[in-house]
């Protein structure tokens, strides 16, 4: 290791502790942010962050702002995701090992290698779309839905970037949208949302109007998808459970609540093939890693792959999030660490690794395949919707 390079890494540990001192800290407790409740950080209407626990303590009487004594009511607060993609991305830095040969040869950044599809337009951006955590696409009605920390909660577009509608305002009531984490359409046209800020998943109809509330279920409720069944899948994050919910929507009544899973490591990304039922769920690891875990339609598993596996086949360590199946059940996963989208083969071949798209993304965390074979990917980095042609 040479003196530039010894320098280089110094700076880059000074600038790490900067930003946990600066940033990635709660400025009334002084605890450090974390993923998991109480010190997930939460943005109050001013401005400034504070963590989950300090922002339920001074809600006693009344929330008010330690630092600019801002009024702001407690459902008005949301969690910043900025800082928590940063902890997320400072965290990997920092456990990355420093091989001085590897750097030298290939370069501070190690780029995966170009791939089929490129980038065909896009839509959104910052205030149209306000830090969007998950999307959905419904094929027969021809839209995309987007759940984002937005005035509107649920924000539909055509398949041409316009905005159709926009339901599920934030608001102080049981059957509003607090923090939306991922969305689902239903075959009967519903969509259902995973809603973080009550612990609850809740079904809505594309007036807006709320038709069922599952709520005491779950200790946090995070992605959710619909099997060919119509059945609603949804995985508990904080108890390691893959949760199935029968429901009839117009009667507005849950007739089957199921736990399919429950050994599960903070399951977030869930999936169904819709062809053959096939499940795809993405942990994230104590290690810092994630993991896809194949299941059969009867909950077999089929097989697993973790990050680091995949990284022997590929140039770079990754970091899954997005989970989705494509064209004869090929499952796509997005990977922030790149800012790519690979394809893990089919339940047959699992995993069989390859680059889908390189370029063009910053922190993708959805994905969805679409009838022209173009691929649909939400990219919460510049809060925008991204469309890929096949080249």
């Amino acid at each position: 290791m040479n003196a530039t390079t010894s320098k280089q890494i110094r700076a880059m540990q000074d600038l790490l502790h900067v930003a946990e001192v600066n940033l990635l800290e709660c400025k009334v407790c002084f605890e450090k942010y974390s993923q998991q409740q109480p010190r997930r950080p939460r943005n109050l209407t001013c401005g400034h962050v504070l963590c989950s626990a300090c922002v339920s303590s001074l809600a006693r009487p009344a929330l008010e702002c330690p630092f600019c004594r801002r009024a702001c009511s407690p459902s008005e607060t949301s969690d910043c995701l900025p800082l928590l993609h940063l902890k997320d991305i400072l965290s990997r830095v920092a456990n990355d090992p420093v091989s001085s040969d590897a750097s030298e040869a290939e370069g501070p950044v190690t780029r995966l290698s170009p791939a089929g599809f490129i980038l065909n337009f896009s839509f959104g951006g910052w205030g149209l779309l306000v830090s969007p955590t998950g999307m959905t696409v419904c094929q027969k009605l021809g839209c995309i839905a987007v759940v984002q920390d937005g005035k509107k909660r649920i924000k539909l577009f055509s398949m041409t970037g316009a905005c159709i509608q926009q339901l599920g305002e934030k608001r102080d009531s049981s059957n509003s949208v607090r923090y939306p984490l991922d969305v689902a359409i239903t075959s009967d046209g519903y969509l259902v949302v995973t809603d973080a800020g009550d612990r609850s998943v809740k079904v809505f109809d594309f007036k807006g109007r709320c038709k069922l509330v599952v709520r005491g279920t779950f200790c946090l409720p995070w992605g959710v998808d619909v099997n060919p069944q119509n059945e609603i899948l949804v995985t508990d994050t904080e108890a390691g459970a893959l949760w199935l919910l029968q429901a009839d929507l117009r009667k507005e009544q849950v007739k089957k609540s199921q736990r399919l899973h429950s050994s599960l490591c903070q399951p977030r990304g869930v999936a169904v093939c819709p062809a053959t039922g096939t499940l795809a769920v993405i942990e994230h690891l104590n290690t810092q890693g994630t993991r896809v875990k194949l299941f059969s339609s009867d909950m077999t598993l089929i097989g697993q792959v973790d990050s680091s596996a995949c990284s022997l086949l590929l140039p770079s360590e990754i970091h899954m999030t997005g989970v989705a199946f494509g064209r004869g059940g090929n499952i796509l996963v997005t990977d922030v660490q790149n800012g790519a989208v690979l394809s893990l083969g089919t339940a047959r071949d699992f995993p069989s690794v390859r680059s889908l798209v390189t370029r063009g993304l910053c922190y993708p965390t959805a994905v969805n395949w679409l009838e022209n074979e173009s691929l649909v990917v939400l990219d919460s980095g510049d809060h925008s919707v991204k469309i890929f042609a096949g080249c």
